[in-house]
């Protein structure tokens, strides 16, 4: 992207501009909200209504690096400044859910890929040197949360954040199952532990629990295959964040809640699950759904993160890594997330 077209969209505007560092994401087994279309490389044909090609749009999101020019207007961010962009650059500006700092929530949120402004612009994703959008969806990256390990929180980060505060499962002691310990999981467990909370990781695989015990620091590790080990757990948790995208079944996850307690979903399975009734009557037990958080949670959570020490756990890879890493996503060789050192990468090459 040439300055010149940088300087004609920011000017006069709320816009900055910024040099990505570690633009993200591949995925781990348990993916995001918005995944990459692996089959297909990752890359997605915006059609317009006359079905003409309009642009190739790489669906990465989690997106971090330096200010390099700043529209007349901006006044949260300078020159130099470390920020970050995640699932969204805009939404309506006028809605309940805007003016409530929920703009996730808002019905007409633009997503950072395979999305349109309301003047028709598209917008194309983390795959680019430079990257304009407007100061109110950009995060200030603290100083000490590195910018590799820290862009993956700019959506699995809050994805997990919002929810643990939001339903009251950030109260020291409290008791909170983590379904799932992949990109999503593993950052939860970090989060819920800084919280205070006593963390328990339920998982399909047995061979998850040295990792969750030893290395993430959770308390308790469940198989949840083993029914005898489920079966004891009965009633002990107040909430789950439930990470998973596969289909599975909820019935024993809820089992496992105390009474008022809540299993609160962030992944998105292909399939509907099935809900079973009479489980959450008796114990008047919550399921619910969250997904990312507001700018001002967003900015909050990062903070936080700071603050404690959380960083994704990731594997560094240059641009021209990406088929390979695609293919090694596809296979599940991946230890939880793929963050692209775009910066780097077009320095060596030129």
């Amino acid at each position: 992207m040439s300055k010149g077209f940088i300087v004609s969209l920011l000017a006069p505007s709320p816009y900055l501009a910024f040099t990505k560092i570690a633009p993200y994401e591949a995925t781990a087994q348990h993916g995001c909200l918005s995944s990459l279309e692996i089959e297909n490389g990752g890359i997605e044909a915006v059609i317009t209504e006359d079905n003409d090609l309009e642009a190739y749009v790489a669906k990465l999101h989690e997106i971090v690096g330096v200010v390099t020019e700043v529209g007349d207007k901006v006044q949260k961010f300078k020159i130099g400044d470390n920020v970050g962009v995640g699932c969204m650059v805009g939404p309506c500006h006028s809605c309940e859910n805007y003016n409530n700092n929920l703009e996730n929530y808002c019905p007409n949120m633009i997503f950072t890929y395979s999305a349109k402004y309301h003047d028709g612009t598209a917008t194309y994703g983390g795959y680019s040197d430079h990257m304009v959008a407007d100061e109110h969806y950009v995060v200030r990256i603290p100083d000490g949360l590195p910018l590799d390990a820290g862009a993956p929180l700019l959506c699995a980060g809050i994805t997990v954040y919002s929810p643990l505060k939001y339903f009251g499962l950030d109260n020291p002691g409290t008791r909170v199952g983590i379904v799932g310990l992949g990109g999503l999981g593993h950052v939860a467990v970090k989060f819920a532990k800084a919280m205070g909370a006593n963390v328990t990781v339920i998982s399909t695989s047995i061979n998850k629990k040295e990792e969750a015990l030893e290395k993430l620091g959770a308390d308790s590790f469940l198989v949840s295959r083993d029914q005898d080990q489920m079966n004891a757990a009965i009633g002990t948790l107040d909430g789950i964040i439930d990470t998973v995208s596969a289909v599975h079944s909820l019935l024993p996850l809820i089992g496992l809640l105390k009474s008022h307690g809540k299993l609160v979903m962030v992944g998105v399975p292909e399939k509907p699950l099935e809900l079973p009734i009479f489980p959450l009557l008796m114990g008047r037990k919550i399921v619910a759904g969250s997904a990312m958080g507001g700018m001002k949670e967003t900015q909050e959570m990062i903070e936080f993160a700071a603050k404690h020490s959380i960083r994704a756990d990731i594997e560094l890879i240059p641009a021209d890594y990406v088929n390979t890493a695609m293919k090694r996503l596809v296979k599940g060789d991946i230890n939880y997330r793929f963050v692209i050192d775009v910066g780097n990468t077009l320095k060596s090459s030129n």
